[in-house]
């Protein structure tokens, strides 16, 4: 390991990141906040203000991966729909298997300049967690229980106060709705056999309820859907540990933009068209291990500065009076101090862990296992 990667992996380092995202965290949602006032005045302006806040979180963990990483992003896609990337508000189907998916997900709107207002379908409980989950909540996120006879009337109402948003927009939807497991993946097949349907072999089977009421509500705001299908290279399983370790993946994603027009409006034959577009997801991972490609033309993105910018902006503001105060702390001399300090880094660093260890495959949730009853 060379000396910058023996930097990168230092707990002091990983401390660090995470006091500068924790306290901007703290500070933009105070701001958000105060923009209440503004929804019963101006409801266009409050959305354009917290797209901006909200930017100033999301992006220090694309940042992470983008600038501190140095993870590599290969699109696939066709060049006559590239220029159309950001242009156009769209609804975006992930496969959903890797840790950091979600991660690659908003990397992707932000290299096309639409992460500050980009939305995701997310449990209900996210929404009580402080930084991110309060963030999302006046972004207008899409909330769920995973319930569809308690979600159908709230998701949808969610859904179509999104219709006069003012800002281009990724709706990113992980149809597959838990992270592919080998148990989750065999209790899938399982339902897809008794229904009749084809089996899967790198997917999960897709909940079709949610993506067909998404349609449904985003039609005329939404130009098209991108059915994007992600894989790493050599057979990688990238973690979020491993970004924060300054780790470098290759991931590869294939974009295939669909015009929002093809996708049927009718539930059942939606239904019908999702696990279509699923079977043929299967088929697109098929040919890559087999070939190391997915179809189509290989492009790279160009990373864009801002996320870079906004991270060294907090890091300069928050950074030298944290560090004076440590200092102030240890050359105090004073037992009961350094036993707080030390109590205080203790407990920062089995936050920084327990942080990363919601991403964590084998700490997922259950839902789709064999003790969830709920029909897909």
């Amino acid at each position: 390991m060379d000396l910058v990667g023996l930097l990168k992996s230092q707990f002091l380092c990983h401390l660090v990141f995470c006091y500068v995202f924790i306290a901007s965290g703290l500070i933009v949602n105070a701001l958000q906040l105060c923009t209440l006032v503004l929804w019963p005045v101006n409801k266009q302006l409050f959305r354009k203000i917290n797209c901006r806040l909200s930017y100033c979180i999301s992006s220090q963990l694309v940042m992470l991966l983008e600038w501190w990483s140095g993870t590599e992003c290969t699109l696939y896609t066709d060049p006559r729909d590239y220029p159309k990337y950001g242009k156009e508000s769209a609804i975006v189907v992930l496969n959903h298997k890797f840790e950091i998916d979600f991660l690659c997900g908003w990397t992707l709107a932000e290299r096309f300049g639409v992460l500050a207002a980009s939305k995701v379908l997310a449990k209900k409980e996210l929404a009580y967690v402080p930084i991110i989950g309060w963030m999302w909540y006046f972004l207008e996120m899409v909330f769920c229980k995973r319930k569809w006879e308690e979600d159908r009337k709230t998701v949808l109402k969610s859904l179509l106060s999104l219709r006069d948003y003012p800002e281009k927009f990724f709706f990113l939807i992980h149809c597959e709705g838990t992270r592919f497991t080998e148990k989750k993946h065999q209790i899938s097949m399982q339902v897809a056999k008794a229904k009749g349907l084809p089996g899967l072999k790198y997917h999960l089977l897709p909940r079709t309820k949610g993506f067909a009421v998404t349609v449904r509500s985003l039609r005329n705001v939404v130009s098209a859907v991108y059915d994007c299908t992600l894989n790493f290279r050599n057979n990688e399983n990238p973690t979020l540990l491993g970004v924060l370790n300054g780790k470098k993946y290759h991931s590869d994603l294939y974009v295939r933009r669909i015009p929002l027009e093809e996708v049927p409006e009718d539930e059942d034959k939606c239904a019908t068209w999702l696990h279509k577009l699923y079977q043929e997801k299967d088929a697109f991972q098929e040919e890559y291990q087999r070939r190391g490609v997915f179809p189509e033309t290989p492009m790279v993105p160009p990373r864009r500065p801002w996320t870079l910018l906004n991270w060294l902006f907090w890091a300069s503001l928050l950074l030298y009076p944290f560090f004076r105060f440590l200092v102030s702390m240890v050359s105090s001399g004073s037992s009961l101090t350094l036993a707080s300090f030390v109590l205080v880094f203790f407990v920062a660093s089995v936050g920084v862990r327990w942080m990363i260890g919601v991403t964590e495959i084998d700490k997922g949730s259950a839902y789709g296992n064999a003790d969830n009853k709920q029909k897909p």
